[in-house]
């Protein structure tokens, strides 16, 4: 780590101790938003975001490229769906040093998820226990959202994939079609799909983890990104996201279905609806929060053990995203040493702040 990072984290960790940890978790949020899109819409705030955080020019960037799933990527580090749900700053959070970003997740029709407050920090642990039930304005809106992004020479090349959900107001048995409307919308703007079933905070969502009620959604989706792939005449890959809290016989359930549908991998994993009696947060103000998916450094063991057994269970070709408690530039590596092909954070960047995918990026090295 260089002096500079050094600097940097000190200056957030005083930030975040006297003033953002005094706010509610989702007001930061939003300031954070605001913040990005101020600073991207200035003359010149691209440039200075990477001058500010170290990350290179992506018109001039000379790190070497990896592909997967049919892009160039230049760091391994990707960044989880959640944090820019409506697409409204991908750039901006490339430009911070992220290798892809994530939108999402989004559900066909708008909605404004479950009842504030629904986000809450665990300090001691460096955890989130979020119930957000996906609030997004919709699948039109963020196609819209990236339409405009992707007019740009910037956004032609940027890896930014979309992550959909169930709508909560369709029912499990026409979830499907819900799936493949969201499909067919964003299919142009998106360098994958990723399909989301396994939130905690939609009622009756993780059942679609079942085989039995996953194949129709995994067809449907998979048939449109096909469709799709004739008209813009490029690769269009589709993944599965799921939780951490599967049996390891579901899991491999999971996989085999995955290959036998045609999608490009697995994104693992989702939050946890568990609450480890390892965590350092009071059991009550654990129980005061209530319920929600929990996310933080708690997830990697089970993260890195799905990791493992994905890639023992699934194609050589299939990718594998591991997601859940990456903190470090050594989780990065392990992941990519277990059989990650890419890597995706998020719940760290809230308490190491914005510096840290660039800091990553730097410490993990060379990504080819």
């Amino acid at each position: 780590m260089t002096t500079n990072d050094t600097s940097e984290r000190g200056l957030y960790t005083a930030v975040f101790s006297h003033a953002l940890s005094r706010l509610d978790a989702e007001q930061a949020h939003r300031m954070t938003m605001r913040s990005l899109h101020l600073a991207y819409s200035l003359p010149g705030g691209p440039w200075l975001l990477r001058a500010l955080f170290g990350t290179p020019d992506p018109m001039r960037d000379p790190r070497p490229a990896k592909r997967v799933l049919g892009a160039d990527h230049r760091s391994p580090l990707g960044l989880a769906a959640g944090f820019d749900k409506d697409g409204e700053v991908p750039l901006a959070l490339l430009d911070l040093g992220f290798g892809h970003v994530e939108v999402g997740t989004v559900t066909a029709k708008a909605q404004p998820g479950n009842p504030a407050p629904r986000s809450f920090r665990l300090i001691p642990d460096r955890a989130l226990i979020n119930r957000m039930g996906f609030n997004n304005h919709g699948a039109h809106a963020l196609a819209k959202s990236l339409a405009a992004a992707r007019r740009t020479e910037r956004g032609q090349r940027a890896v930014i994939g979309v992550n959909i959900g169930k709508s909560k107001v369709t029912a499990l048995d026409d979830a499907a079609e819900d799936y493949r409307f969201s499909a067919r919308i964003l299919a142009p703007y998106a360098s994958y799909l990723a399909i989301n079933v396994s939130s905690p905070n939609t009622p009756g969502l993780r059942d679609l983890q079942t085989v039995e009620m996953l194949r129709p959604v995994l067809e449907a989706v998979v048939d449109e990104a096909r469709r799709a792939e004739r008209r813009l005449r490029r690769e269009l890959p589709v993944l599965v996201k799921i939780a951490p809290d599967l049996h390891d016989d579901d899991v491999r359930a999971v996989a085999h279905l995955a290959t036998e549908v045609g999608l490009a991998g697995v994104i693992a994993a989702n939050t946890t609806i568990s609450r480890p009696e390892s965590l350092r947060t009071t059991r009550s103000r654990i129980d005061s929060i209530g319920s929600g998916g929990l996310s933080g450094p708690m997830l990697a063991e089970r993260s890195l053990e799905m990791l493992t057994l994905l890639r023992r269970e699934l194609p050589e070709s299939s990718v594998i995203i591991s997601c859940g408690g990456v903190t470090t530039a050594q989780d990065v590596r392990t992941r990519l040493e277990a059989g990650a092909d890419l890597v995706q954070g998020y719940t760290a960047m809230i308490y190491e702040g914005p510096a840290w995918p660039g800091r990553l990026a730097r410490e993990v090295g060379p990504f080819s």
